[in-house]
C-alpha cells in the first residue's frame, strides 16, 4: 500500500482511463530523493496493465553514466516498438532508425524526429493504449528529453498515457506537473506499521518519523536497518538515517560525481550547521574557490540556499559530504572555518569547536574556552550560537545544537588522566551539561546517550540529581512517562542537601508527571517532601512553588476549599514573575482555581518570555495551559485551536512526543465539540498509542470520540467511553480530564436512558458530579457551578420540579459569566427537557435560543440537534444556511436538513440510526434501554412517516 499518495494516484488513475478512450495525456512526477516517485511509477504500471483497455506499457530510466550518450533514452522507451517503425513515412522511419541504431550519417532532424516518435506513438496505440513511464527523467540525455516533452505536449488526440518522475518541476517543460509532498506523521507511522508488523513502542515509531520527516524511503531505510534492542525499545533509536540504505548510497553516488570544487564548498557547509552564504563566501575565497562552484551541487538536489541560509534536504547528505571528505580534508576545513567565522561575540563558540574539531588530542585550555563560550548561548541569548547574519532572525535550535556539540567535545578534550579524579569529574559535568543542550536543541535520543556516559563512579550527588533531572524532564516531555516521576524523585534526593531550590523543581515537575501518568495517589508524597524542604527564608519564587504543590494536592485530594487560598498566593505571586518555568506553574494554579482569564494570561506570558530566552523546552507545556484556559473561556472559537497547533508544531520541532500526544488530543476535542468528525476522528487515532497507566493523550483521545457519539445520538457509547475515565476516589486516572468531561458523561447517562448497565453509569455519573461540585463550589466560578446546575438538572427525577429549579439556576449562572457554547448547551437540554414534559410553547424559546447560538458559533452537530428538537415541539424551522466554522470558515455539518431530519422524531432518529448500523429491534431496545414493544412501536411510526417498506430502504433513506 502506498501511503498518503492517494492524490497521486487519483492523478495516474485518471491519466489511464482518459488515455484508454481516447485522449491522451502526460504527466511529471517531481521532489526530491525518496519521495516515491519510482513506487508511483511502478503502481501506474501495474494500473495500466491490469486495465481493461490492455494497455502496453514501456519502460526506461535516466542513466547518469548514458547522460551524454544522445537518445539513449529514447532508445531504451520506444525499442520494443522497433517493429513498427517501417509503417512510418520514409523520412521519419530513418530519423528513428538513425537515432536509435547510430547509423552513420549526419544527426537526424530534430523536428523530423519528434514527429516520427509522436507518429509512432499514435499508429502503436490505435491497436493497443500505450502507457509509457520514464523514470529519473533528470539524468536523462538531454535530445531525448526534448523529443519526448514535443510528443508528450501533443498525445491529446491519441491512446497514449506517459507518466514522467524528476526531481524539479522543469524536468520536462510545458508538461503537467504533480508535486510530491513529504507525508504527514499519521501516514509515517502507517508506513512503519507496515514495515514492522510486530509494532514499535510509540516514542521510537515518533523518533523514526521525525527522523524520516516524511521520506517515504528514509522510513524503509530506518525500519530495516533497526536491531532487535531498537525495536523492542531496549535501545535508543537511530538518531541518523543509515549510511549503507538506499537513500544513503543514492546520495553518495551524487556526492561522488560532483567537481572536487564542488565536494570542498559542501564539506565546509557540512562542517559547520550554522555558516551562511557571506561566510561561506568568505571561506571559498580564502581557498581560491568561487561560490559557483556549488551550482552542480543545487543541480542535484543535494543543497538549497534560501535566502542566506544553506540548507541540506537531510541530515544524512550533510553527514556523507562530511563524512567522505578524508581527515585532513575536514581538519584543513576546520581550520579555514576558525579563521573565516568572524570575531564577534556571537561567533565565538563556533570559532572554538572549529578549533576543537582540529585538535590532535586533549587540550584542557581549548575544553575550558569551549565550556565558557557554549554558557553564552543561555547567558547572552540563542543567538549567541546560532544568528544567521543577514536574516533578521536567531535560531535557538541551531544555537543549542552547536552548544551541545562544543561541550560533548570539551569532555572529550578535557585532561582526564589515569587517577585524576578531576579531570573525569569536569568530563561529566560537560557531558551533562551537553545534553541539557541537546534537549534544548530539540534531539532527546542524543541527550539521553551522552547522560548514559556519564560515569557512576566518583560523581557527586549533585551532579546526579541534575542528570536525573534531565533523564526525568525528558520521560515527561518525550516518553516513557511512565519512568518520570522515579526520575524526578530521585533527582529530588540527590539534589536536596546541597542545592534545596533545584530540588524543589524536581518536586514540581514530578508533581507534574504523575498528573500526566494518571498517578494522583502519589501526589500526597510529593506534597511531604516539599514540605521537608521549606525554609523560613524563603525567596518569592520558593514560596511559589511550596504553595503550588500544598494547593495542587488539596484539590487532588478532594478538599478544594483547603487548596483555593495556596493557589491563589500562586497566582497573586506570578505577577513578578519572569521564568517561563515558574509561569506554567503559575498558570496550572489559575486553572485550578478556575480563574481562566488570569490563568491565560500567565500560559501566554510563558510563551512570550520562553521564546525571548530560547526555553524552547517550555514552549509545548506553556501552549498546552493556553490551550485548556482558551477551552474553558470559548471551546468553539480559534484561539484554542492555535495555541493547540502551535503547540503541536513547538512538541514536534523539540522532540516532545508525549506533549505533542496532548496537543493532539486537545484538538480532536476541540474538533469533536465544532461537529469536524473526521478531523476529531484523525487526532483520536493518533493518541491511541500513549495509553499507558491511562495517560493523558488517550483521555483526551477517548473524551473526543466520546462527544462524537454524544452530538450523533449515541448516548451509551458515549458512556462508555468516559465511564472508562471517570474513577473518582481511587487516585487513578486522568482527574483533569474526568473533570472536564465531566458535564459530557452526565449527558450521556442521561441520553442512553434507564435501566441495565445505565444504573452503574448513572452512579458513577452521581459520583463524578460530586468531584465537579466540589470544585465548583470552591473556586465559586460562576460558569462553573452553571454548568455543575445543570448536571444535577439532568440527573433530577424526570418531570420533577427540582429539574426546572435547576435548570434555571444554571442559566442564571450562566448570565454571570462563562462561554456562550455551555449556556447554549444548557438552553437545549432544558428545552428538551421542557418538550417531554409537554410544554412545548415553553420549549421552544430555549430551543430556539439554542439553535440561534450554535449556528452563530459554527457547531453543527449540536446546531442540528437544537434544528430536530425545535421542529419536534412545533415550530416551523427553515433550512438553515450551511454552519461555517469560526476556525476554518469552511461549512461544517449538513447545508440543510435531510427529509429524514425534518420528519422523525430525535427518538425516531436515534432508533432508525442504530437499526442502519445493524441492530436487531431487541438490540436497539436493550442500547437505549427501552422495551422491545416500544421499539417495533417507533419503527411501525418510522417507516409510516418516510413511506418506506423495509429496513434496506431505510438504510439509503439514512445514507
Amino acid at each position: 500500500m502506498l501511503r498518503g499518495r492517494a492524490a497521486p494516484r487519483r492523478a495516474i488513475t485518471d491519466l489511464i482511463d482518459a488515455a484508454a478512450t481516447g485522449t491522451g495525456g502526460a504527466l511529471l512526477l517531481h521532489g526530491e530523493l525518496g519521495l516515491g516517485k519510482t513506487a508511483l511509477l511502478d503502481d501506474g504500471g501495474a494500473l495500466a496493465a491490469d486495465h481493461r483497455a490492455g494497455f502496453t506499457v514501456l519502460a526506461a530510466k535516466g542513466l547518469p553514466d548514458e547522460a551524454d550518450l544522445p537518445y539513449a533514452v529514447l532508445h531504451r522507451l520506444f525499442e520494443p516498438l522497433a517493429g513498427h517503425i517501417a509503417r512510418l513515412p520514409v523520412r521519419q522511419g530513418e530519423a528513428l532508425r538513425r537515432a536509435f541504431d547510430g547509423v552513420a550519417g549526419p544527426e537526424p532532424d530534430r523536428l523530423i524526429l519528434c514527429q516520427a516518435v509522436l507518429g509512432l506513438l499514435g499508429t502503436t496505440g490505435a491497436e493497443r493504449p500505450l502507457f509509457c513511464r520514464l523514470d529519473d527523467a533528470h539524468t536523462a540525455d538531454s535530445p531525448s528529453l526534448d523529443v519526448l516533452a514535443f510528443a508528450a505536449r501533443r498525445l491529446r488526440p491519441y491512446r497514449v498515457g506517459m507518466l514522467l518522475a524528476g526531481d524539479a518541476a522543469g524536468t520536462v517543460r510545458d508538461v503537467p506537473a504533480l508535486g510530491l509532498r513529504p507525508l504527514e506523521e499519521a501516514d509515517s507511522l502507517a508506513l512503519l506499521a507496515d514495515l514492522v508488523p510486530d509494532g514499535l513502542p510509540a516514542d521510537t515509531a515518533a523518533a523514526l518519523a521525525r527522523l524520516a520527516r516524511g521520506n517515504p524511503q528514509a522510513i524503509v531505510d530506518l525500519a530495516t536497518t533497526l536491531t532487535p534492542a531498537q525495536r523492542y525499545g531496549e535501545e535508543p533509536p537511530p538518531t541518523a538515517l543509515p549510511p549503507d540504505g538506499v537513500l544513503g548510497r543514492s546520495y553518495r553516488d551524487r556526492l561522488r560525481r560532483l567537481p572536487v570544487a564542488t565536494r570542498w564548498l559542501l564539506l565546509l557547509a557540512a562542517a559547520d550547521e550554522a555558516l551562511d552564504q557571506f561566510e561561506l563566501v568568505r571561506a571559498a575565497a580564502a581557498s581560491g574557490t568561487r561560490l559557483g562552484a556549488l551550482a552542480p551541487a543545487e543541480s542535484a538536489g543535494l543543497i538549497r540556499v534560501d535566502g542566506h541560509r544553506i540548507d541540506f534536504p537531510q541530515r544524512l547528505v550533510r553527514a556523507l559530504a562530511y563524512q567522505q571528505a578524508p581527515l585532513a580534508r575536514r581538519r584543513a576545513a576546520h581550520l579555514l572555518l576558525a579563521r573565516t567565522v568572524g570575531s564577534g561575540p556571537d561567533r565565538r563558540l563556533r570559532r572554538a569547536v572549529h578549533l576543537a574539531a582540529a585538535a590532535d588530542g586533549p587540550d584542557e585550555p581549548l575544553a575550558a574556552e569551549l565550556e565558557r563560550a557554549a554558557a553564552r548561548v543561555r547567558a547572552v541569548g540563542p543567538e549567541a550560537g546560532g544568528s544567521r547574519p543577514g536574516s533578521g532572525r536567531s535560531d535557538p535550535v541551531g544555537g543549542y545544537a552547536i552548544a551541545s556539540a562544543a561541550l560533548e567535545r570539551a569532555a572529550q578534550l578535557t585532561d582526564a588522566r589515569t587517577g585524576d579524579e578531576r579531570g573525569g569529574a569536569a568530563a561529566d559535568h560537560r557531558l551533562v551539561a551537553a545534553a541539557r543542550y541537546a534537549w534544548l536543541a530539540g534531539d532527546p535520543q542524543r541527550a539521553r546517550r551522552l547522560l548514559f556516559r556519564v560515569g557512576d563512579g566518583g560523581v557527586d550527588p549533585a551532579l546526579r540529581g541534575r542528570a536525573r533531572l534531565l533523564h526525568g524532564e525528558m520521560a515527561l516531555r518525550a516518553g516513557p512517562a511512565g519512568d518520570a516521576p522515579d526520575w524526578l524523585l530521585g533527582a529530588a534526593e540527590a539534589l536536596a542537601p546541597a542545592d534545596p531550590r533545584a530540588a524543589l523543581d524536581a518536586l514540581l515537575r514530578a508533581a507534574e508527571a504523575v498528573c500526566f501518568a494518571g498517578d494522583y495517589h502519589r501526589y500526597a508524597e510529593i506534597a511531604r517532601r516539599a514540605a521537608a524542604l521549606r525554609r523560613p527564608d524563603a525567596t518569592d519564587t520558593t514560596l511559589l512553588a511550596h504553595d503550588h504543590i500544598a494547593g495542587a494536592a488539596a484539590a487532588f485530594q478532594g478538599r478544594h476549599r483547603d487548596a483555593v487560598a495556596p493557589l491563589r498566593r500562586v497566582v497573586a505571586r506570578a505577577a513578578r514573575l519572569t521564568d517561563p518555568a515558574r509561569l506554567t506553574v503559575a498558570s496550572v494554579a489559575g486553572l485550578l482555581v478556575a480563574d481562566d482569564v488570569t490563568a491565560g494570561r500567565l500560559a501566554a506570558r510563558a510563551v512570550t518570555r520562553a521564546r525571548a530566552v530560547g526555553d524552547i523546552a517550555v514552549l509545548p507545556r506553556a501552549l498546552e495551559l493556553l490551550g485548556y484556559a482558551h477551552y474553558w473561556l470559548d471551546p468553539t472559537g480559534p484561539a484554542a485551536v492555535a495555541a493547540a497547533r502551535e503547540g503541536l508544531a513547538a512538541a514536534r520541532d523539540g522532540g516532545q512526543d508525549n506533549c505533542a500526544a496532548v496537543h493532539r488530543g486537545m484538538l480532536a476535542v476541540l474538533a469533536a465539540i465544532r461537529g469536524d468528525r473526521a478531523v476529531a476522528l484523525r487526532h483520536s487515532q493518533l493518541t491511541a498509542g500513549v495509553r499507558s497507566a491511562g495517560q493523558r493523550p488517550w483521555a483526551l483521545g477517548q473524551w473526543a470520540l466520546a462527544v462524537v457519539d454524544l452530538t450523533e445520538g449515541r448516548g451509551p457509547a458515549a458512556a462508555a467511553r468516559l465511564h472508562a475515565l471517570a474513577r473518582p476516589g481511587t487516585g487513578r486516572g486522568q482527574l483533569v480530564v474526568q473533570v472536564m468531561a465531566t458535564p459530557y458523561l452526565v449527558e450521556a447517562i442521561v441520553q442512553g436512558g434507564a435501566g441495565g448497565a445505565a444504573a452503574a453509569h448513572r452512579a458513577l455519573a452521581g459520583r463524578a458530579l460530586a468531584v465537579f461540585d466540589r470544585w465548583a463550589d470552591g473556586t465559586g466560578n460562576p460558569a462553573r457551578r452553571a454548568v455543575s446546575a445543570r448536571c444535577h438538572a439532568l440527573l433530577a427525577p424526570r418531570g420533577s420540579g427540582a429539574a426546572e429549579d435547576r435548570f434555571r439556576q444554571a442559566l442564571r449562572l450562566h448570565a454571570e459569566g462563562g462561554s456562550e457554547y455551555e449556556r447554549a448547551r444548557t438552553e437545549l437540554l432544558f428545552g428538551r427537557e421542557l418538550r417531554r414534559a409537554r410544554r412545548p410553547r415553553d420549549a421552544r424559546e430555549h430551543l430556539r435560543r439554542a439553535m440561534e447560538t450554535f449556528q452563530r458559533l459554527g457547531v453543527a452537530g449540536w446546531a442540528q440537534q437544537a434544528t430536530a428538537e425545535l421542529r419536534a415541539a412545533g415550530a416551523a424551522v427553515p433550512g438553515p444556511p450551511a454552519t461555517r466554522s469560526r476556525v476554518t470558515g469552511e461549512p461544517v455539518g449538513e447545508p440543510r436538513p435531510t427529509p429524514v431530519d425534518t420528519t422523525l422524531t430525535p427518538q425516531q432518529l436515534r432508533i432508525a440510526r442504530l437499526v442502519v448500523e445493524g441492530a436487531t429491534n431487541r438490540e436497539v431496545a436493550g442500547r437505549l434501554n427501552l422495551s422491545p414493544r416500544t421499539v417495533d412501536h417507533h419503527m411501525r411510526n418510522i417507516f409510516h412517516r418516510l413511506g418506506l417498506r423495509s429496513r434496506i430502504e431505510l438504510v439509503r433513506a439514512l445514507r
